[in-house]
């Protein structure tokens, strides 16, 4: 994944949210937080994004499930400051939407994940509800 535009290096663009605190056991031995704790970080947040969507009611019989994850570390973070996970709908398409989500530390971007998740039903790929594409227009990137 090329590094991202830095326009969405800009965390008041984002409309949620998540601060979570870092904990002694997510550094390395450089004393950094270590990458899977930034992932795990990241995978939190987009969990309690979708939770926030109402996922588990809009989707219905259709469930989501993630299709790809690429995230990109832009700097170093350290413990013990918390972090923040900004996150937001990039795009909607026929079946899937992409989360694309950016950890800052200090007002410092530290990582940014772009995420593919897809409507499935029946085992395979089926189209996103109305009501539900009204909702992901809702938690888009802001301008």
């Amino acid at each position: 994944m090329a590094r991202p535009d830095p326009a969405l290096l800009d965390p008041a663009r984002y409309p949620f949210v998540h601060t979570t605190t870092t904990r002694f056991a997510d550094i390395d031995p450089n004393r950094h937080l270590n990458n899977v704790a930034l992932a795990a970080m990241m995978e939190d947040a987009r969990v309690r994004f979708n939770m926030s969507l109402g996922s588990a009611v809009q989707i219905g019989e259709r469930r989501a499930m993630v299709a790809s994850v690429a995230m990109e570390y832009l700097s170093q973070g350290h413990f013990p400051d918390p972090v923040a996970v900004h996150c937001a709908i990039e795009r909607v398409g026929n079946s899937s939407w992409t989360v694309i989500q950016l950890l800052a530390q200090n007002g410092r971007p530290v990582a940014f994940a772009r995420s593919a998740l897809v409507a499935i039903a029946d085992d395979r790929p089926t189209p996103i509800a109305e009501e539900y594409r009204k909702v992901l227009a809702e938690w888009t990137l802001r301008a």
